[in-house]
């Protein structure tokens, strides 16, 4: 997509500021190991990250690896995890994956989109976070913060996460995909909220086209 002189400027301002507020923000998922980060993804749907840290946190202290999780029946891991929303699809499809990354992917997490979405329970967002987070690799993941602050701002306007990430990849330079989808996140939980948000508080307000608009349900 071309921009005018004026809107890459806007965008580059955003971007810019976003850095300087965030930077050096990381996943706040706590894991030992690619593969439980990706469990840890797993669970985190429509689960906060503090309440997923809560579960994971003895869970891995018992079960650290893909064989230990392959090993367990579905009551067994449901019992560790209920405490979270759709603990029992989640459960299901935990050990699926893992007996699927012992059995086709000698006990490792894939590195590729591809085969991480062949995983029961990975979507694409998860298996970008896995390839961003984890392998260090060029990946923007698109969650809700990430799709609602994006559009807010003005860097995106496709009506689904696929297409977001298309627009944020396609002016973003691949070096900064990874600490963007930190940034945006970050961006979100503390000021650019879903309800309510803190536009006299945000720091790139004076270049959001969405501050204290309409387009902001706290107005």
């Amino acid at each position: 997509m071309i921009y005018s002189a004026e809107e890459k400027a806007r965008r580059e301002k955003v971007v810019g500021v976003l850095r300087s507020a965030y930077q050096g923000s990381r996943s706040a998922l706590s894991f030992a190991s690619i593969f439980q980060l990706l469990v840890a993804v797993i669970l985190s749907a429509q689960t906060n990250d503090n309440q997923v840290n809560a579960i994971t946190a003895p869970l891995f202290a018992k079960f650290p690896a893909a064989a230990d999780f392959a090993a367990l029946s579905e009551p067994e891991l449901e019992g560790y995890i209920k405490t979270c929303g759709l603990y029992k699809n989640k459960a299901k499809n935990i050990i699926a994956s893992s007996r699927l990354i012992c059995e086709k992917f000698e006990g490792e997490v894939p590195r590729n989109r591809q085969d991480l979405m062949s995983l029961p329970g990975v979507g694409r967002k998860s298996a970008n976070v896995v390839l961003s987070v984890g392998y260090g690799l060029p990946a923007l993941a698109v969650d809700t913060h990430v799709f609602r602050v994006s559009r807010r701002l003005g860097l995106a306007s496709a009506a689904d996460a696929e297409g977001v990430e298309e627009e944020l990849c396609a002016f973003l330079p691949q070096e900064l995909w990874g600490d963007a989808h930190h940034w945006l996140i970050w961006h979100g939980r503390k000021v650019c909220r879903a309800r309510n948000p803190h536009c006299s508080l945000c720091p790139v307000k004076d270049c959001c086209p969405s501050a204290c608009t309409a387009a902001c349900p706290g107005v």
